[in-house]
């Protein structure tokens, strides 16, 4: 009797890739001290004690136990929306904020949203894998653009343009970008935007790692001050690294009205409603954390400038592009598959890594080191690991 089959748009996708990589480690016999964890990206510190015990207080709230609001509890959309208005200097409400459950969800339900099946999405090479992955269980065609390693990895405007046809409904940008952390220009994104609203499809931009740029209360961008600014874009955004709370799973979704309705609708379908007790805390930390989460900014800068300076005791190894939460490294086997380099560094130094050859096909000569769950010390001694590192 033969087996039930499965869908084969899930069935034919890798496995997840963190907990692949991280499986690696367990190989290692310690000869270089403790593993080393460069391979998901987490906050290396613990969130700030108001906030767990903010955590607490909701969770044992009786009135968070029970469904709450599709799009969000109005606390936290409310105190959302003055905070991305405060920061983009743009006037917004809190009916254009959409609350999820993490921002992966934030993605495929704006995705669900705006695309379906036979239509085609763009992104850069590399791309975010959760996002591929998501396309393809969709069955949404992805479609890729180039980007200029000798320049940061910036996307090419030229092959952008050339990448549009009928298909496309979106394009869409990770800024900082994951894997490579390259900061796209404020101008260059206004471009893309512009692009977008000509050939009237969307623009996706996932700033999750946003809180993390290299200048205080940095406005990221103009896009939110253009007229109209609604009828094209769609911003993403994560709570877990800036409060430290990746286990309570909380994202964010900005647009228009009538894109939060569909959304809802989507919505309604994957979770009904995103957690209510962790709602209710960032709801209460959003304004009062704001000098702890400015200095985490600080200590996750000194620590990406402590990777550079390492990296400078390595002169076969070279950081290709950084900021935020990653470095992308181009190693120097470039007959050597990223996942072979990366599963015996876990193995045999003890540090994971992701694989490039995960973030697209044109990405073997690179890994992707997240570097913020690390602190400053353990930093330095990444060059005693790497050194005399061979591929056997």
């Amino acid at each position: 009797m033969p087996n039930a089959p499965f869908n084969p748009l899930v069935h034919t996708l890798s496995a997840p890739p963190i907990p692949l990589v991280q499986q690696w480690v367990n190989n290692y016999d310690g000869a270089y001290g403790p593993a080393l964890d460069l391979s998901q990206a987490v906050p290396g510190y613990p969130p700030h004690a108001n906030m767990l015990m903010w955590l607490g207080e909701t969770a044992s709230d009786k009135n968070f136990a029970g469904y709450g609001d599709i799009a969000g509890e109005p606390e936290l959309r409310t105190a959302y929306a003055s905070h991305v208005a405060d920061l983009y200097k743009s006037s917004l409400s809190p009916e254009n904020v959409h609350i999820t459950s993490g921002c992966n969800q934030a993605f495929i339900s704006s995705i669900m949203a705006i695309a379906g099946v036979g239509d085609t999405v763009l992104m850069s090479d590399p791309f975010y894998f959760n996002h591929e992955s998501t396309l393809s269980m969709l069955g949404i065609k992805t479609g890729t653009f180039f980007t200029n390693a000798d320049d940061g990895f910036l996307p090419d405007l030229k092959s952008i343009e050339k990448s549009l046809n009928e298909t496309v409904k979106a394009i869409v940008l990770v800024t900082p970008n994951n894997p490579t952390g390259a900061i796209y220009p404020a101008n260059w994104l206004e471009a893309i935007f512009d692009i977008c609203r000509a050939k009237g499809i969307w623009l996706i931009l996932d700033e999750t790692y946003r809180d993390f740029l290299p200048e205080e209360n940095q406005s990221p961008h103009p896009l939110f001050c253009k007229k109209n600014w609604e009828g094209n874009l769609i911003q993403l955004y994560s709570f877990s690294k800036s409060f430290c709370i990746p286990g309570h799973r909380l994202g964010a979704v900005l647009g228009s009205e009538n894109l939060i309705l569909e959304i809802s609708k989507v919505m309604d379908n994957l979770q009904i409603c995103a957690p209510r007790p962790p709602q209710a805390a960032v709801a209460k930390a959003l304004p009062l954390l704001k000098a702890w989460r400015e200095e985490n900014r600080i200590e996750i800068a000194t620590r990406a400038s402590i990777l550079q300076d390492v990296f400078t005791q390595l002169p076969e190894w070279n950081i290709s592009a950084i900021g935020a939460y990653f470095a992308y490294i181009k190693h120097p086997f470039y007959e050597v598959s990223s996942l072979q380099v990366a599963q015996q560094l876990a193995q045999e130094r003890g540090v994971t890594c992701i694989p490039g050859g995960f973030f697209g096909k044109n990405q073997e000569n690179y890994l992707r080191f997240a570097f913020a769950n690390v602190d400053q010390e353990t930093l330095k001694n990444l060059p005693a690991r790497l050194k005399d590192f061979r591929i056997k």
